[in-house]
């Protein structure tokens, strides 16, 4: 697995030299938590690092704990790979067994399965003094700031991100006709924020109509059935497809080649997976965006791995640092190839740059 700075992609390979965390290693020492803003002291060998998604069957997530294998095999370590299948009380089940252990060293980069799912993990991380990093969901008015062991929460502008590719499918089918939605879990910041950029673009081009829109869970599965069913519904009428992540894209792109229409519709989605790649290499998909699982999966190790190890302090840790917006990356036939062959930027995990793509605080 290798991670990629600028331009992303999901699935790559990684190869990460010591030396960018290598400060981490050296100035660490002794163990435990320094109770002061949260910074800790453990010895780099101590560190537990934990990795947590809904599960692997998704491509973007399974890109994102191989990118946590990848960092933790970085510094010399394993990471534990934890699935929930979507599950909110397994997610907690698992949180509160990892929790009930020892946790001193403990870091832990989770994907919450919806927003009210990260108030629960983040009391029980603050109580247990282990080190928390969250990515994606998480309730507006929950703030980082209020905890020194939620280190950081990550996550996207998904009404850009939404709006971007919205703005993509009405240039692919002329600026007019009609599209359904393919929306992800409702009960995300994600879900929600796409859907909403969605609507900006609808409000840009006014002439593409909304013909429908229902949830498929970003599940490629509920994708598949979903469009199976609006197709047959709208018929002709379906000129394009806005799905709210990749696996529902290519679900719905398998849902046109049952129904004999490959080609003729448009698609679009958001994650880079590397099936979608190769659907917009071959003409068969018209765009995504990426949010490099792999990255994700490395940084939010790499983020509380230098807080547990003292080389990064959490005094140090600037107010728009600790809940922000990362880059994001159109990408359509004229620009593909670029994500297909990416290059690693092992600078962004140095512990004095895993800030660094940064694109400011949450809104």
């Amino acid at each position: 697995m290798k991670f990629k700075s600028r331009p992303a992609v999901a699935l790559v390979s990684l190869s990460l030299a010591a030396v960018a965390l290598a400060g981490c290693s050296e100035e660490a020492s002794g163990g435990g938590n320094d109770e002061a803003g949260g910074s800790g002291a453990c010895k780099p060998a101590d560190v537990k690092l934990v990795g947590q998604v809904r599960n692997e069957s998704n491509p973007y997530e399974a890109a994102w704990l191989d990118g946590g294998d990848a960092f933790a095999e970085s510094v010399d370590l394993t990471q534990e790979r934890l699935t929930y299948d979507g599950d909110s009380t397994k997610q907690q089940e698992q949180v509160s067994q990892l929790l009930a252990g020892d946790t001193e060293c403990l870091v832990m980069n989770i994907l919450p399965n919806g927003d009210s799912d990260t108030p629960p993990i983040v009391e029980q991380a603050q109580e247990a003094g282990a080190y928390l990093v969250t990515q994606w969901n998480k309730p507006a008015d929950l703030n980082v700031a209020d905890y020194d062991h939620w280190v950081s929460h990550i996550t996207y502008n998904g009404v850009e991100s939404g709006k971007q590719i919205g703005d993509a499918l009405a240039e692919a089918i002329g600026g007019s006709g009609g599209i359904i939605a393919l929306q992800g879990i409702l009960d995300t910041g994600a879900a929600k924020d796409r859907f909403a950029g969605l609507e900006e673009s609808l409000a840009a081009n006014t002439d593409v109509e909304l013909l429908d829109e229902q949830t498929a869970n970003f599940s490629r599965q509920e994708a598949l059935e979903v469009t199976k069913t609006l197709l047959t519904k709208h018929g002709d009428d379906v000129k394009g497809i806005w799905a709210a992540n990749d696996d529902m894209a290519l679900g719905a792109l398998e849902a046109l080649k049952q129904a004999g229409k490959e080609g003729e519709v448009a698609v679009v989605g958001i994650d880079a997976v590397p099936d979608a790649l190769t659907a917009i290499e071959d003409g068969a998909m018209t765009a995504t965006v990426s949010s490099d699982g792999p990255w994700q999966g490395g940084i939010g190790l790499a983020i509380g791995y230098c807080v547990a190890t003292g080389e990064l302090s959490m005094d140090d840790v600037a107010a728009e640092e600790r809940a922000w917006y990362a880059e994001q990356f159109l990408i359509e036939k004229d620009n593909v190839a670029e994500y297909m062959e990416p290059k690693t930027d092992e600078a962004d995990f140095a512990c004095d740059n895993v800030f660094s793509r940064s694109q400011g605080a949450i809104s």
